[in-house]
């Protein structure tokens, strides 16, 4: 497929989850408003960070009547073992070979200082703060996000491929996002 681009039909694709294989994206967002969010693995700092905040202030995306899929980089067994008991309101997508990553054209920062550009610094005093740790290191070190939004017709409604860590929306911006579509 290439690069997803606004006013695309989505392509549609298969996917695992911790506990379930080979289920279908479509079939899975079915008739809401959903965000694909693409971050790094369940080990970094920042992305356990955008997690949170999205476990913390998913009522205003499901208020805005939004769902959320995140991509990791992340085996199956390591998100059953890391999340079993503590699951979080949206479906985690593991992507360990990064196949949905190439498909889709989200591709690695070209060294570690292209990956802290923008905010990411102050990301990183956020995560600090909440007390966050980095996990086991996986896929790629180097792995930019990408998010996107999808109406219920699937088309893709916002579209966004970071240029750093911290290029991404948050929680409050993807609900209202989510309002306008």
């Amino acid at each position: 497929m290439g690069k997803i681009s606004e006013q695309q039909a989505m392509e549609d694709f298969t996917f695992d989850t911790s506990s379930k294989t080979g289920l279908v994206f479509s079939e899975e967002a079915a008739d809401k408003k959903t965000v694909l969010l693409f971050l790094r693995y369940y080990g970094c700092t920042l992305c356990r960070l955008d997690m949170r905040l999205l476990r913390e202030h998913y009522a205003e995306i499901s208020g805005a009547g939004g769902q959320v899929f995140v991509v990791l980089q992340s085996a199956p067994e390591l998100i059953e073992r890391e999340t079993s008991s503590d699951p979080f309101p949206f479906t985690i997508i593991c992507d360990p070979r990064q196949e949905l990553y190439r498909r889709f054209e989200i591709r690695p920062a070209s060294s570690k200082l292209a990956m802290a550009g923008g905010k990411t610094l102050r990301k990183i005093g956020l995560a600090k703060k909440y007390r966050l740790a980095h996990g086991e290191y996986e896929g790629e070190e180097l792995q930019l996000p990408a998010c996107f939004v999808i109406d219920r017709s699937f088309t893709v409604r916002y579209a966004r491929y970071a240029k750093n860590l911290a290029d991404i929306p948050g929680p409050d911006e993807l609900a209202a996002i989510l309002r306008t579509i």
